[in-house]
C-alpha cells in the first residue's frame, strides 16, 4: 500500500517535487482529512473544501514563508495549516490550547498576518508590499479574498490605493458565489456574468492580441485609436472594473484545476505591478452535504460524516427566539424592518426574509453601510432592526455614534454572539461591545437574563422606547424558560433592574446570562448561612441607580458580574455611579480580564475568566467572611477598594 502523500509533507517546500498527478492525489487526501477532522472538532468545513486545489497550487508555486500569503477572514486556511507544518496537530483544531481556526502569527512563520474579520487582506498585503519595496526586496505578496469579502468597502479602498501606487501585488479573488450565505448586490451580479460566460477569457486574449496589432502612427490618430481600443475593451473584456483600478486582470479560471491555476499563478508572479487572479471555486467541493448546503456547513459543530447531521440534540437558541419574535412584531407593525450584513441565517433572519421579503435588507459584508442605511430608514419614519454579531458591530462604531445616536434615531441593534463565543477565538469574542457603546449619549444598552426577557426587551425597544437601543445576547441555547405568548408580554420598564433574590450580607449585581450563575452562587452561599441579594441589572445604560444603591446601602458589599471586559464595562458603570453618589463600600468586579481570550469551548473559557457560579460563590464568601467587612458609609468621592478579579 502506498504511503500517504500527506506523510511526506513537513513544509510547503516538499510540494516542489510533486507531479500534477500527485498533487491531485494529495488534494483527495487533504479533503478526507478535513472532513474527518472537522466532523470531530466542528469548524469551517465548506470554505476549506472549496480551496483545496487553490491552496496546493499556491504553495507549489510560491515559497512560504519568504513569500507572504494573507488569507482574508482566514476561515479557509485549514489546508494552508496542514501544508505548513501543523498536520500533526490538526486534530486539536479550535480546541482550547490547540490550533486556531484562523491564521495566527504566533502559531507559524507561514501566517504573516492575524485575520478573522472580512475585507482586510488587500490592505495588509499592500502594506507588506510597500515595506518590501522600501527594503529593496523581491519576495511575492499574495492576498486571497473571497467574493463575499469583496462586498466590504475596505477591500475597494485597498484596491484603489494599490492601483495608484503600482507596487507588485497579487490578489486572488476566490469566487464561490457565497460569503456565509449567498452573496447579494451589484458586484455579485457582475462577477456572476463573468463567471457564467465561457467566452469571456477567450475574448480577453483575442482582444489583447488585436490591440498589439494596431500600428503606432500619428499622434492624433493614436489618440483616436486608443479611444476605440478602450471602447472595445469595455464591451468584451472581463475584469474591466479591476483593470480601471490599475490591476492586470487574469481569469476567470477553474479553481479546481491545479494545472491551470499553476500556469496563471506563474504568469502573475512574473508580472509587474498589481495583478488580480479571478478563480472560480465551489464551496463544499467534494463532500455532497456541504455542496448541497454550503451555508449550513460554512461553520458547523461536530457532525456525522455519513449523513451530515449535527451531533447532539438541537436546543432552542437565543438567535432563533430573536428571529421568531421579530417576525411576530413585524406582523403587527408594518414599519418594522430588518437589516443584516451577509448573515441572514447566522442572525436568525431567514424566516423574516421569507415572510417579509420587501422589508428585509442584506447589505453584504458592509456593517458601516448597514447602520447608516438604518439611520436613513429611521429618519424616514421606519423602525429598522439591525442584526449583527457583537464582534462585527465593532466595524460600525462611528456610524452608531455619528449617524444614529447623535440624531436620537429609533434604530434597534440586535447584537448576537455577545460575550464569549468559544472556538472562533480572539477575533470573534463579543466581549467589548458594552465598553464601546455605553459611553455614547442617549444609547440604551441592555442584556436579557434569559430568552423570555429577550422577547420582552425586543418588544419594548420596538414599541415603547422610541430611541436608539442595543440588546446584547449570547451565542447558544437559552436556559429553557417557559415563553409567554407575545401578546402577554408587557415589555421591560425602561432603565429598570429587578431584584431576583433578596438578601442582607452582600449584593451581587449581574448582567445578562451571568444572572443565572449569580443565582446558583447565591444558593451555595445560603448553605453556609450567607444571604446574598441578586440583582438582574437588565440595563447597563441607563443604569438603575436607585435599585443598586438601595441594595448596597443595606448589604454593605457589592460584587458585579458581566461577560464583557472589565475595562469600561458594567462594573465600571456601577463604580462611576457610586463615585457620583459618594458611596464607599467594598467592591469586586468579575469579568473578562485585560487580554484577548483564546479559542476553546465556551464553558472552558468562562471557567478561565471566573465567570462561573463556583467562582462567584468563592469571591462573595471571601468578601463576607474575610478582611473586607467595611460598613457602607458616605464620605469623600472615592471608592474604598476596587478589585479586578483575574
Amino acid at each position: 500500500m502506498d504511503t500517504p502523500l500527506l506523510n511526506k509533507i513537513d513544509s510547503p517546500a516538499d510540494l516542489k517535487g510533486f507531479s500534477i498527478e500527485q498533487l491531485y492525489k494529495l488534494a483527495d487526501e487533504i479533503r478526507g482529512l478535513l472532513i474527518e477532522t472537522v466532523a470531530e472538532t466542528g469548524g469551517h468545513i465548506a470554505p476549506n473544501l472549496g480551496v483545496v486545489e487553490l491552496t496546493i497550487a499556491l504553495h507549489s508555486i510560491f515559497d512560504c514563508p519568504s513569500d507572504k500569503i494573507i488569507w482574508d477572514v482566514g476561515h479557509q486556511s485549514y489546508i494552508h495549516k496542514i501544508l505548513t507544518g501543523r498536520r500533526e496537530g490538526i486534530n486539536t483544531l479550535r480546541q482550547y490550547s490547540g490550533i486556531s481556526g484562523f491564521p495566527k502569527r504566533a502559531e507559524s512563520h507561514c501566517d504573516p498576518f492575524d485575520t478573522g474579520h472580512s475585507s482586510t487582506s488587500i490592505s495588509a498585503a499592500l502594506g507588506m508590499a510597500i515595506a518590501r519595496d522600501l527594503r529593496g526586496e523581491k519576495n511575492n505578496i499574495i492576498a486571497v479574498i473571497g467574493d463575499g469579502a469583496m462586498t466590504g468597502g475596505m477591500a475597494f479602498e485597498a484596491l484603489n490605493h494599490a492601483g495608484h501606487i503600482g507596487s507588485s501585488l497579487i490578489v486572488i479573488l476566490n469566487d464561490n458565489e457565497m460569503s456565509i450565505s449567498e452573496n447579494v448586490g451589484a458586484l455579485a451580479g457582475y462577477l456572476s456574468r463573468m463567471r457564467t460566460d465561457p467566452k469571456y477569457y477567450k475574448h480577453k486574449e483575442e482582444m489583447e492580441l488585436l490591440m498589439k496589432k494596431i500600428p503606432s502612427i500619428g499622434s492624433t490618430v493614436v489618440k483616436a485609436m486608443e479611444r476605440i481600443k478602450d471602447s472595445f475593451k469595455y464591451l468584451v473584456v472581463p475584469g474591466m472594473l479591476f483593470e480601471e483600478l490599475g490591476f492586470t486582470y487574469l481569469g476567470p479560471i477553474n479553481g479546481h484545476d491545479i494545472s491551470v491555476i499553476r500556469t496563471v499563478l506563474e504568469r502573475a508572479r512574473k508580472s509587474h505591478g498589481p495583478v488580480l487572479v479571478h478563480v472560480i471555486t465551489k464551496k463544499g467541493k467534494g463532500y455532497q452535504p456541504a455542496e448541497d448546503n454550503p451555508d449550513k456547513f460554512h461553520g458547523i459543530g461536530p457532525f456525522d460524516v455519513k449523513t451530515g447531521n449535527v451531533r447532539g440534540k438541537s436546543k432552542i437558541t437565543y438567535t432563533k427566539i430573536f428571529g421568531e419574535t421579530l417576525c411576530q412584531l413585524a406582523a403587527a407593525n408594518e414599519k418594522v424592518l430588518a437589516i443584516t450584513a451577509a448573515m441572514p441565517t447566522g442572525t436568525g433572519l431567514t424566516e423574516f426574509r421569507e415572510s417579509f421579503p420587501g422589508r428585509f435588507f442584506d447589505v453584504g459584508i458592509a456593517e458601516q453601510h448597514a447602520v447608516t442605511l438604518a439611520a436613513g430608514l429611521a429618519v424616514s419614519g421606519y423602525i429598522p432592526v439591525v442584526a449583527l454579531y457583537s464582534t462585527f458591530l465593532q466595524r460600525a462604531y462611528d456610524q452608531v455614534l455619528h449617524d444614529v445616536a447623535l440624531q436620537g434615531l429609533h434604530v434597534v441593534f440586535a447584537i448576537d454572539r455577545a460575550g464569549l463565543v468559544g472556538e472562533d477565538g480572539e477575533t470573534h469574542q463579543g466581549v467589548f461591545d458594552i465598553s464601546f457603546l455605553r459611553h455614547i449619549p442617549g444609547l440604551a444598552v441592555m442584556a436579557p437574563k434569559d430568552e423570555g426577557e429577550l422577547r420582552q426587551m425586543l418588544r419594548a425597544a420596538i414599541e415603547q422606547y422610541g430611541g436608539p437601543a442595543v440588546i446584547r445576547y449570547p451565542r447558544g441555547a437559552g436556559v429553557g424558560v417557559k415563553l409567554e405568548d407575545l401578546g402577554d408580554i408587557s415589555g421591560v420598564p425602561f432603565g429598570k433592574a429587578e431584584i431576583v433574590r433578596e438578601g442582607n450580607h452582600i449584593t451581587i449585581a449581574a448582567l445578562g446570562p451571568m444572572v443565572n450563575e449569580a443565582m446558583r452562587a447565591a444558593e451555595l452561599l445560603a448553605e453556609l448561612g450567607t444571604s446574598a441579594e441578586v440583582i438582574n441589572a437588565r440595563f447597563v445604560k441607563p443604569l438603575d441607580e436607585e435599585c443598586i444603591l438601595k441594595s448596597i446601602n443595606r448589604t454593605g458589599r457589592l460584587l458585579t458580574v458581566e461577560e464583557n471586559v472589565l475595562q469600561g464595562g458594567f462594573g465600571s458603570a456601577v463604580l462611576e455611579m457610586m463615585e457620583k453618589h459618594e458611596i464607599m463600600v467594598p467592591v469586586k468586579r468579575i469579568g473578562v480580564p485585560d487580554k484577548f481570550v483564546s479559542h476553546g469551548a465556551q464553558d472552558t473559557l468562562r471557567e478561565q475568566c471566573g465567570l462561573t457560579s463556583s467562582n462567584i460563590f468563592e469571591e462573595a464568601q471571601g468578601m463576607v467572611s474575610g478582611s473586607l467587612k467595611t460598613k457602607s458609609r458616605r464620605g469623600k468621592a472615592n471608592i474604598k477598594r476596587c478589585y479586578h478579579v483575574r
